[in-house]
Formats: C-alpha cells, structure tokens, sequence
C-alpha cells in the first residue's frame, strides 16, 4: 500500500485504479480532482459509480465520504449522471 491509501476513503481497489491512471500521490489527486479522476477510473472501469466519485471527493478534502456537504453531494450527483 502507498500513500494514496493513507487518505480517507481510499482501500487497496481504488488506489490501484488511481495508479493504472497515472495518479500516483495524494498531491496528484488534489491537483486532479476528483471528478477528473472519476473520470479516468471510469474510462478504466465503466462500473465506477457515484460511491467512489464521493470517494474520490472525501480523499481529496480530507474527510470520509459520508460527512460530504450536502450540497457537494448534489453537485457530484449532477456531474455523474451526464457520464453515467
């Protein structure tokens, strides 16, 4: 396990997919953003669903993906059903 694995929200599964994309380190995620990661997941893994874009999200901002704002939320699940 790397350091990606050290941020919330972030398993063995997720981390690997994260480095099959090219995001190896926390900072690269940050720089990325989720949903840009999202993205690269998905073209990866078309079963990448809402779950690991709030992930994705959480690792970012440093929180577990249960405690996104509600509103952050919204806007994840606006962005998600255009590439779902």
């Amino acid at each position: 396990m790397g350091e990606l694995s050290k941020l919330p929200n972030i398993g063995p599964a997720v981390e690997a997919q994260l480095e099959e994309v090219g995001i190896t380190t926390p900072e690269q995620l940050r720089e990325t953003g989720s949903r840009q990661a999202w993205l690269k997941i998905k073209a990866i893994d078309d079963s990448a669903c809402i779950q690991r874009l709030y992930a994705l999200e959480g690792a970012v901002l440093g929180i577990k993906k249960s405690q996104l704002p509600l509103d952050t939320k919204t806007e994840l699940k606006e962005f998600y059903r255009q590439f779902k």
